[in-house]
């Protein structure tokens, strides 16, 4: 590894070409109107009647789904266009239920209540049982309080949960659980939950078990966290002593979770069967990617090495004793792997985003193939006939599309995100026809008539070979012969995109407005959607062409003659919070100030799975570990206005990541600014929100005065 100065010059010596897009896109009509007078506000920010809406429905067959509202649920049957009441508020009401889950032969409902959020994605509920034929809840459920997981069978109305670490099973509502594990035990040992890095970083749920398709078997995950190292902070509370918050948390070279999975009969939970790891990482630390089932008695695994460079999917087959394994795909990278691809049925200079539906002759997925626009998304089926988009062409101004099928994609509801105001209906997948519109967000339009709101300005700059997409919010009557302060909204992480074609109303859209600041994103090097190429710049080197590509950027549009380059700043969250951090301890003198919100500091302070994907182990790629930190850029930071933020209750990026930067900015004696939020963790909720938005709306006040 060349050293981070150097790689800055080199990079600042490449010949730049912007390209603009002429026209700015006209995402607000009434921008230029000069009878309006109002601005969107910082209080307009939270205000969610100053925000679009989406359209929330669950299918439930292939021609019927269930759309909430006013409390109640109502099913709705699309071939006829009847609806009816499905869940009355009342009945709601009677558990203090927040939400629902349906059985799958629709004669049980699961109404949940007393949620407490646990980390991103999972929590602990109460689960009550409903009878929709006798219209009654079962008493007794058997189902404890403080459930860790639930789910229904995709057949029938068997369930299955988690409860103390450990798996149950209930052959139908009213009948008792049947415990299937008995080692669950706190941060050592869980059972059908992932733990912490693997409900974050790998599977991005809090789901350890999946049911097979008719619900005879229920495949769960083993966590073995005993060797995992622990990160502790306190809890403050309101108690004259705080407490202290114990999660097992592997760090880049440290033990990792030791993971199994099993098959349990879930007619007969005394024949449980280990689903092994294939020989060729049995003897290698591993991780297991996901788990999908085929048929009844078929199920794929991914499993992937600890570098993240091999995956093998391996398929098994139940010989009726135990899983054994079959055909698999084997998978090699120069860079990282990310859960694995099939047999590729498409090809070209553009990137499958995800798959939305299969059925028996068609694959439907997600893609950016249209009009070159890496940011933009478009809906397409595939067939032996070929592929065709269907969502393409379907309304104008509307590059941002996704769809979600009904049970055998007879039909779907298209979501058009942007960049004109969001729109969601309902079609008919036979012709591809509207049937009728679900929400316009004529509502949202009513609420901004009267106020000036930005454009938003795409366009290309050309670095080091590569076409790098970026946005501007542009104020309302923005000209070319003014001059604007700027601020760079910047994530810049692995795979990242934030230059895209989604309309969106958030804090930039109030400093366009109100305080007529241009606010750009940007996506340089290592960013997602445009190929492995470009993606991999950044492989075993975080923190350097990522870092330099923002300050290049900005340099450019500087260059094009409507920014004040006294009055640039770069604000950032998590990723984007250590990229502001690099960026301003570089000494680039492009940048006035920054904020930093949740920032890492250090790779060896981050979580094992995250960081050995992109930086390998600290013994493996310690000069790149040594080079990225932001402490070593400390003196720099004399020059610039900075504000530094975290939540003391971060379990993600923990404080100490802030904690280390304050240090070295008091030992260089850096003037600097920095706010904490007790027991906020890493998305600040609450009253913190609103909070941090306004003290960085005061902060850039100051900055740009």
């Amino acid at each position: 590894m060349v050293s981070v100065a150097k790689v800055l010059l080199a990079v600042f010596g490449v010949a730049v070409v912007v390209v603009l897009i002429a026209v700015p896109t006209a995402i607000y009509l009434n921008e230029d109107d000069p009878e309006i007078q109002k601005t969107f506000t910082l209080e307009d920010v939270f205000n969610s009647s100053m925000k679009p809406k989406s359209y929330n429905l669950k299918w439930i067959s292939d021609n019927e789904y269930l759309h909430k509202s006013g409390g109640s649920v109502f099913l709705y049957n699309v071939p006829t266009g009847k609806s009816s009441e499905f869940l009355s508020k009342a009945t709601f009401d009677e558990k203090n239920a927040y939400d629902y889950q349906l059985s799958a032969d629709h004669k049980f409902v699961a109404f949940m209540s007393n949620y407490s959020k646990l980390w991103r994605h999972s929590f602990t509920a109460s689960y009550s049982l409903y009878d929709l034929t006798s219209k009654k809840f079962i008493t007794p459920s058997y189902i404890p309080d403080q459930v860790q997981y639930f789910a229904w069978a995709p057949q029938g109305n068997k369930l299955a949960y988690v409860w103390r670490n450990n798996v149950y099973i209930i052959s139908s509502p009213g009948s008792k659980p049947v415990q299937v594990t008995f080692t669950g035990e706190e941060n050592l040992l869980l059972n059908g939950i992932p733990d912490w890095v693997y409900e974050e970083e790998m599977f991005s749920s809090g789901q350890g078990f999946w049911w097979s398709p008719e619900g005879k078997y229920v495949a769960f995950a083993e966590f073995n966290d005993t060797k995992v190292h622990t990160i502790e902070y306190s809890w403050f509370g309101d108690n004259q002593y705080p407490s202290t918050v114990i999660i097992p948390y592997p760090k880049p070279g440290t033990p990792n979770p030791i993971v199994k999975l099993f098959v349990v009969d879930a007619d007969n939970v005394e024949n449980i069967n280990e689903v092994v790891v294939p020989a060729t990482f049995s003897s290698v630390e591993h991780y297991l990617a996901s788990v999908t089932w085929a048929t009844e008695n078929r199920v794929a695994v991914q499993w992937l090495k600890r570098e993240q460079n091999h995956l093998i999917l391996q398929i098994y087959n139940f010989t009726g004793t135990n899983w054994a394994p079959d055909e698999h795909l084997e998978l090699k990278s120069t860079g990282w792997i990310g859960r694995g691809k099939a047999t590729p049925i498409t090809s070209g200079k553009w990137e499958v985003i995800s798959i939305l539906k299969v059925t028996a002759d068609s694959v439907y997925f997600s893609s950016n193939q249209d009009g070159g626009r890496p940011g933009g998304r478009n809906v397409y089926k595939w067939s032996s006939q070929g592929t065709v988009c269907l969502t393409c062409t379907l309304r104008k101004n509307c590059h941002y599309n996704s769809a979600y099928f009904s049970h055998d994609a007879s039909y779907y509801r298209m979501s058009c995100s942007g960049p004109d105001i969001p729109y969601h209906s309902l079609m008919d997948n036979r012709n591809n026809k509207e049937i009728n519109v679900l929400e316009d967000n004529g509502e949202f339009k009513g609420n901004t008539a009267d106020i000036q709101m930005p454009t938003m300005r795409r366009g290309t700059v050309k670095v080091a070979g590569y076409t790098l997409w970026y946005q501007m919010f542009l104020p309302p009557g923005f000209k070319e012969s003014k001059k604007y302060p700027l601020l760079i909204d910047v994530y810049a992480g692995p795979c990242s995109q934030t230059a895209d074609y989604a309309y969106t109303v958030n804090w930039a859209t109030y400093l366009a407005s109100t305080e007529n600041i241009i606010v750009a994103s940007f996506d340089g090097r290592g960013s997602g959607y445009q190929g492995d190429t470009l993606m991999h710049e950044i492989y075993k080197r975080l923190g350097t062409y990522e870092v330099e590509d923002q300050i290049t950027a900005t340099r450019e549009f500087i260059k094009m003659g409507f920014i004040d380059k006294d009055r640039v700043a770069i604000w950032g969250w998590s990723y984007g919070g250590y990229v502001t951090s690099m960026v301003l301890g570089s000494g680039s003198g492009v940048f006035k100030c920054g904020m930093a919100v949740a920032p890492v500091s250090k790779w060896e302070f981050y979580d094992s799975i995250y960081t050995e994907r992109y930086m390998l182990e600290p013994s493996k790629n310690l000069l790149a570990y040594t080079n990225s930190t932001v402490m070593e850029r400390a003196k720099n930071f004399h020059s610039v206005q900075y504000l530094l933020i975290h939540g003391t209750a971060d379990d993600n990026v923990h404080f100490q990541q802030a904690a280390e930067i304050s240090e070295a900015l008091v030992e260089e004696q850096v003037d600097f600014e920095a706010m904490w939020y007790t027991d906020k963790d890493h998305g600040l909720p609450g009253a913190a929100n609103r909070h941090v938005y306004t003290h960085m709306s005061h902060f850039l006040q100051r900055c740009f005065a």
